[in-house]
């Protein structure tokens, strides 16, 4: 018998009611993450990925809510758990590293009261231990001389060296998902590198599955396995990451790497999507892109259904991009009919 996947998402609706109406911040989404891998999440600003996240771990804030769809947790229906249960699981199994670090530090404390915390609310360990083991994440995400680091107070880190913290603190206690929300915006890049290999090798060393949640495409290109494209609260491209990157279905998708410089030939304007992400609050009958799509016509003003091309490939279009990647490539340069 298979293996159950970590996490598994059915249908998850999470909607804001506001006095201007209701915005459906998450739509329908759907995911698989298994045990050892790890899932992108891309999408432009507004498109849902950062609430997508706070769904799965129980902290959407009034006036938003989940209202529907399953959160399964290695087969448990997080919806349905306690609070209590929540709490436990939170920065044990399950671990959430937030864009601001200071959503994870005190500041009135120690790192070392911080740290050594975490660890023996949910492990039976004596105080040096813990402590050792705060001052090992130190050092897996870059940070010099852990031992005397491990004194300061947060305001007496940088924003980036915040960041390693709060990264090291969710890697404490090896939990079997993290859910990183674009953790390293804030770091150079080569921190950044040592940060990804330092993640992706405690998912293939102990089985933890993550979702990392980003707009930089260049990050989970090198990362991820797989790849879920979110634009306007919905899923519109899933795949392997290398499928999804190589050969885009959705415009949407293609437009998203036809806009990363590394994709351009030198000389050439970069590829922009045009207009902006409808307002959650208004969004377009039909498909919600059809506006900013080149390809759109009046059957997009029926709402797409979910439906697999290409095997391994899930895509919400009726005109999704099928030809070769040399087609397409011509079609972005203007040689193709849209």
């Amino acid at each position: 018998m298979a293996e159950a996947p970590t996490l598994k998402v059915r249908d998850l609706q999470t909607h804001f009611f506001t006095k201007d109406g209701v915005a459906k911040a998450v739509d329908g989404v759907s995911f698989t993450v298994a045990r050892g891998e790890i899932m992108g999440l891309v999408g432009e600003s507004g498109s849902g990925k950062s609430v997508t996240g706070f769904s799965i771990i129980g902290l959407v804030d009034p006036p938003g809510r989940v209202v529907g769809g399953e959160i399964l947790f290695n087969g448990e229906d997080l919806r349905r758990a306690e609070e209590e249960r929540l709490r436990d699981l939170r920065g044990n199994r399950i671990a959430m590293i937030f864009q601001d670090p200071m959503m994870t530090l005190n500041p009135v404390l120690r790192i070392d009261t911080q740290m050594t915390e975490t660890i023996l609310a949910h492990e039976r360990v004596d105080r040096e231990t813990a402590r050792a083991r705060a001052r090992d994440a130190l050092g897996q995400v870059g940070i010099p001389a852990p031992e005397e680091r491990l004194k300061a107070y947060p305001h007496q880190f940088s924003g980036g060296m915040r960041q390693r913290v709060a990264i090291a603190i969710a890697l404490l206690n090896r939990p079997e998902l993290i859910i990183a929300d674009e953790p390293t915006t804030a770091l150079d890049v080569t921190i950044q590198a040592q940060i990804l290999h330092e993640v992706q090798k405690l998912c293939r060393q102990t089985g933890t599955a993550l979702i990392w949640i980003t707009h930089d495409l260049a990050v989970v290109a090198g990362l991820a396995d797989h790849l879920c494209v979110m634009y306007a609260g919905r899923m519109v491209e899933t795949g392997r990451v290398d499928d999804v990157i190589d050969r885009p279905l959705h415009p949407y998708t293609h437009g998203l790497i036809g806009s990363v410089p590394s994709q351009n030939r030198r000389g050439r304007r970069l590829t922009q999507i045009p207009g902006m992400t409808p307002s959650l609050l208004s969004l377009p009958v039909g498909c919600a892109f059809r506006a900013r799509c080149d390809r759109a016509d009046h059957a997009c003003r029926a709402a797409p259904p979910v439906t697999e091309p290409l095997a391994g490939r899930g895509i919400r279009c009726f005109h999704p991009r099928l030809g070769t990647p040399d087609e397409a490539a011509g079609e972005a340069a203007g040689e193709g009919a849209p």
